[in-house]
């Protein structure tokens, strides 16, 4: 065994000393990457079989912290005020002012359960934000000002989304958020427990996690804008100040084995990795100034505040993937004092009809999100509407022809700091008035010369016929691709049955050069964050998606004729029409049950 210590991943001034960190860092993510690669003659290395009685527990709970209850509300709206889904993609309403209603709703509506599911002997939970096999690595931390009937002095706590509550877990000093944010902000902390999904993943889990985390940040925007709340990543923070604020530092000490997998209790393995730090603020403001400097100076102090309670055990017993922890230190990110915050002019999206979509409000859409099971193979898509939620998947909105639509100014996706790196590679099945065939979706024209450089020779990229001028898709080819499609998703029926489904492909290796090894979560959260649009533009207009988490990497890459690294598939998706499986019943998510899983 030998120990590693999860740092802030500073490093000493000398520029060479950095940039061999930087290289050995890039190495072992690229070595992770292809090892966990699935293929047509190996899957990557996963367990055999479910242990289920070391299942892990998916609700983390801080033994003998406060619990500060939230208010439940109805799953559908009653007030007025309750925002339509689409106009979201407009403009965001008048913010609300930060209090115990407008907290609890924003929790509600974003990473609350959503139901609870039982059949035969079986019940579990599912939630507002999405998760790869509903195994829920992502926990979430609040960190506010004073919120009147809910806690008198700036907090920290921990959302416990089965009971709809925060867990108090320590007092902040109350200069705090008057010192670093504007009024009526608050923060919102996402840490991963690699355990719960390597339990079923094994080493891919990571990518699983970072998926999930991405998911969790584009629920907690939706949320938030459903209140005329913008939300920002604090991203110029390091790995050591995400410890610190969110409580994560006593579990810092972290053993692996020296061989892979191993068995046996390893509690050190429940350990919460923090991702990232969310500044939630009123979308009246315009000019954020964040002092990268003087905030990493005060985080410093929250390691000797009174912290309470004590994490639950997850599973008796335990696996260890080293992989994923080794990766995991090579992608910790520093702290950078030079990095700026700015908040980009709201830029909205077109809208092609009013009729596409359903006329449900913000919390009817969130709420009824679930993963399609299966895909029913006969449902059909019109045009427009395949146009439509494609261009709520721009990053920038839509703006005049020739506008080139790259930086992060659209919803959600203003929420990132850099411009965009994910496209998709689509094969359309069944859109009225669209060809079967291969497609692509450049979401950052910047990349267009490189993406055709890069691909076969023989593709055609033209424009379809009634492709918006704003919408850069081009077909590649013509033909019936379910089979393919089908082969490509580990052979999965649901690639092949929906009107269409997609690999969402990274700039990859070039990003990660430029912007260093911790780009590459980053690249997952983007995936997330595309797939929770996907998830809620389909439900907004009657059907349903899923997330594909398998897929074979490689023929993935020889079908675009992608060769190395330069750009890679990183998640899968389908949208079409549900086949209901009617022997599950559904239950109220509060009150639920009285059982974990």
């Amino acid at each position: 065994m030998f120990q590693t210590r999860m740092m802030s991943g500073s490093s000493t001034d000398f520029p060479i000393q950095k940039e061999q960190d930087h290289l050995r860092a890039l190495e072992q993510v690229l070595k992770y990457h292809n090892q966990t690669k699935h293929s047509l003659t190996r899957y990557a290395r996963g367990p055999h079989g479910l242990d289920w009685p070391n299942q892990p527990n998916p609700f983390r709970r801080y033994v003998s912290a406060p619990l500060l209850p939230l208010h439940h509300l109805p799953p559908r709206p009653q007030h007025p005020d309750d925002p339509l889904y689409t106009s979201l993609f407009q403009s965001l309403p008048c913010p609300r002012l930060l209090s115990l209603p407008t907290l609890s709703r924003f929790l509600y509506d974003s990473l609350s359960l959503s139901a609870w599911k039982t059949t035969g002997h079986s019940t579990w939970s599912v939630r507002v934000n999405p998760s790869s096999g509903n195994l829920h690595p992502t926990e979430a931390y609040i960190i506010s000002p004073p919120v009147p009937f809910l806690c008198e002095s700036p907090f920290v706590a921990h959302y416990a989304p089965k009971e709809h509550a925060l867990e108090r877990r320590a007092v902040v000093n109350s200069d705090f958020f008057s010192r670093f944010f504007p009024e009526g902000s608050f923060l919102v902390g996402l840490s991963s427990i690699f355990w719960r999904e390597s339990w079923k993943y094994g080493e891919r889990a990571f990518r699983y996690c970072n998926h999930d985390a991405g998911h969790a940040i584009a629920a907690v925007v939706i949320a938030a804008g459903a209140l005329g709340w913008d939300v920002k990543l604090l991203d110029g923070l390091g790995f050591k100040d995400l410890e610190n604020i969110m409580g994560l530092g006593p579990y810092q000490l972290l053993k692996i084995p020296s061989s892979s997998p191993t068995k046996g209790r390893f509690p050190e393995l429940e350990f919460e990795h923090p991702d990232c730090l969310l500044l939630v603020f009123p979308k009246s403001v315009e000019e954020i100034t964040v002092d990268y400097a003087r905030l990493t100076s005060a985080i410093a102090q929250f390691p000797s505040l009174k912290w309470e309670g004590k994490p639950n055990s997850l599973s008796k017993d335990h696996v260890c993937w080293d992989f994923i922890y080794r990766t995991a230190e090579a992608v910790k990110k520093p702290l950078r004092v030079d990095d700026h915050l700015s908040i980009s002019p709201f830029r909205s999206s077109v809208v092609l009809s009013d009729a596409i979509y359903k006329s449900m409000t913000v919390r009817e859409v969130v709420r009824k999100r679930r993963s399609a099971v299966d895909m029913d193979g006969v449902h059909i898509m019109e045009r427009e509407t395949f146009y439509q939620i494609l261009i709520h998947c721009l990053p920038a909105g839509a703006g005049d022809e020739g506008d080139t639509l790259r930086g992060p100014s659209g919803f959600p996706f203003r929420v990132l700091p850099w411009e965009a790196e994910v496209h998709f590679a689509l094969f359309v099945h069944r859109v009225k008035g669209l060809p079967k065939g291969l497609y692509f979706f450049v979401r950052n024209e910047s990349h267009l010369a490189g993406l055709k450089q890069a691909s076969r020779p023989e593709f055609l990229w033209e424009k379809p016929e009634g492709c918006p001028n704003d919408l850069h898709l081009y077909k590649l080819s013509n033909g019936d691709c379910q089979r393919l499609a089908k082969q490509l998703s580990c052979h999965q029926d649901i690639a092949a049955d929906g009107c269409f489904s997609l690999g969402m492909i990274a700039r990859f290796e070039e990003a990660l050069r430029e912007k260093k090894a911790w780009m590459y979560p980053r690249l997952f959260w983007e995936t997330g964050i595309l797939g929770q649009v996907l998830y809620l533009e389909a439900h907004a207009v009657g059907i349903s998606a899923t997330g594909i988490g398998c897929y074979f990497d490689d023929a993935v890459h020889e079908v675009l004729g992608f060769k190395g690294s330069e750009f890679q598939s990183l998640y899968h998706f389908t949208v079409g029409g549900p086949v209901l499986d009617k022997r599950i019943m559904s239950l109220p998510a509060y009150p639920g049950p009285a059982v974990d899983a």
